[in-house]
């Protein structure tokens, strides 16, 4: 699982990130199946999904004003 920064969002079309929030869902349930608590694989993995998403909107409401 590899990190994702804003500027590699940035780089990113809107169904590239749609898709990688798809996969990042599909792996956070593979990774909360293998391990009861909370650790850091799947604390990231929720923060590169919330960075996505507020990429995702920042950008829709630049396009909105």
């Amino acid at each position: 699982m590899a990190l994702i920064r804003a500027k590699d969002a940035a780089k990113m079309s809107k169904q590239e990130r749609e898709k990688k929030v798809k996969e990042l869902k599909f792996e956070l349930s593979k990774a909360n199946v293998t391990a009861n608590k909370t650790n850091a694989k799947t604390k990231e993995i929720k923060r590169a999904i919330a960075r996505l998403y507020t990429f995702n909107t920042s950008k829709e409401a630049l396009k909105n004003k």
